[in-house]
């Protein structure tokens, strides 16, 4: 699995919206009907439909099968999303493998038996998801979670056992999550680690539990190491104002070696290792800029390959040589920013996605040996045919001297280029700011 914990970035920003609509990726939380046609507006452009701009995608999230011969992904089955499968080398041929009909299924990710689909779903919008195991062999469904009122939560999933998922529930106490150790062929459950008081637990590849994370009075939290027979002796205190850019992150390949996200003493969070033997912390990546909002590790050796910051837009830098070859390549296949969505095992292929600022959202199976990354699909096609306008990161000095990262978008007409893009004539303008300070705006295409 990738590193397990969403990194957030801090930063101020504004976004320019100047006579025209843009777009984001993610996935509408109700089901779409039909899209319509776009009709005529007043002067003979093309509106484009709310449904278009607001609904469902056609096609999202494709990850390929850890054995790299079945890609997934979701689409809608009679109006509502649903997983699908199909051939990698023929993703035409995919057919439906849940049977969600209310509202839709979001996240979903393969089993390392190559032949289970995993998904969460909650009912009505409760948020009292639940964990699914579909076998593909017979499309049938197990529901791995059976309980009422409960909110289950994925702890780790890991190649070392292809059979079992480590499952956070709130059953006993609605409070805390326990782990619990669970076969996703049979639904067997066994506890792991009863939660007596944390927010949370780092766990390893071997399913063990390694840490233990609790928040503190004054606003802070604190990371505890796990000793014998269930013991919790300190190990880092972390203050109020670095509890949200400083967290444990995973581990390497031997487990010895703690992967951080650090802001503690700095302006921006850092990636560290930090050597649970000597206790001696480096520092991995660091942007003096902006968090390190991105890792990309092996999905067997566990090593840190590349880490991305977003300042003004997403970049990506390479650690591991060994795969500089493919993201050189990866930068020209679209102009959009990319991310590795999904590897096999032996890490032969990727899918890759690219967000665009003038259309919808790009997907390809890339192929490290050849080299060459094939098209999939986009995530609506609609929006391929309408005319979009292009989004301009631009950095504005406040009062006091800070920098203000913006973005200014001007109509299609415009056709404006450069740093510091100008209109041929001035124009009505929408001002729209953030809900800060954790929340930012980020180059890409954006519905509102």
């Amino acid at each position: 699995m990738q590193l397990k914990k969403t990194f957030m970035m801090i930063g101020m920003s504004a976004m320019f919206l100047v006579g025209c609509a843009q777009q984001s990726a993610q996935v509408a939380s109700t089901s779409a009907p039909s899209k319509p046609t776009p009709s005529k507006a007043t002067g003979g452009s093309d509106l484009i439909a709310r449904e278009v701009l607001f609904g469902n995608p056609d096609r999202a999230g494709p990850q390929v099968s850890p054995d790299g011969k079945q890609i997934a992904f979701l689409a809608p089955q009679n109006g509502v999303l649903n997983v699908w499968v199909a051939p990698a080398d023929k993703p035409s041929a995919a057919r439906v493998v849940t049977k969600d009909t209310n509202r839709g299924i979001r996240r979903y990710f393969w089993a390392y038996t190559n032949q289970h689909i995993i998904y969460m779903q909650d009912k009505g919008g409760d948020e009292n998801w639940r964990v699914y195991s579909v076998d593909l062999s017979n499309n049938q469904e197990k529901d791995l979670t059976p309980f009422e009122k409960v909110a289950a939560q994925i702890e780790e999933v890991s190649h070392k056992f292809p059979d079992e998922i480590l499952v956070g529930l709130n059953n006993r106490d609605a409070k805390y999550h326990d782990v619990h150790r669970v076969n996703i062929r049979t639904g067997q459950m066994t506890l792991l680690t009863q939660n007596d008081g944390f927010a949370g637990f780092l766990t390893d590849d071997d399913y063990n539990v390694r840490f233990a994370m609790k928040m503190t009075p004054d606003g802070g939290s604190e990371i505890l190491k796990a000793g014998g027979g269930g013991q919790w002796s300190p190990f880092q205190k972390i203050a109020m104002e670095d509890s949200m850019t400083t967290q444990p992150s995973g581990f390497d390949k031997t487990g010895k070696t703690l992967y951080m996200m650090d802001s503690r003493g700095r302006n921006t969070a850092a990636l560290t290792a930090l050597d649970l033997e000597s206790n001696k912390q480096t520092i991995i990546a660091e942007d003096a800029r902006a968090d390190i909002g991105g890792v990309l590790i092996h999905p067997t050796e566990k090593n840190i390959q590349a880490y991305a910051a977003n300042y003004l837009r997403n970049q990506w830098r390479v650690i591991d040589k060994s795969i500089q070859g493919d993201f050189d390549y990866l930068r020209g296949v679209a102009e959009g920013d990319f991310t590795v969505g999904s590897r096999t095992l032996d890490d032969k292929k990727w899918t890759v996605t690219y967000v665009m600022d003038n259309g919808p959202v790009r997907y390809y199976l890339y192929d490290r040996s050849k080299k060459k990354a094939d098209f999939l699909f986009t995530n609506n096609q609609d929006l391929e045919k309408a005319t979009l306008a292009k989004m301009t990161p631009v950095i504005i000095k406040s009062r006091d001297g800070m920098d203000l990262i913006s973005y200014l978008t001007f109509p299609p007409s415009e056709r404006v280029a450069g740093s510091t893009p100008r209109p041929s004539k001035p124009l009505p303008m929408v001002l729209n700011v953030h809900g800060g300070p954790w929340g930012r705006d980020a180059w890409g295409y954006n519905p509102t």
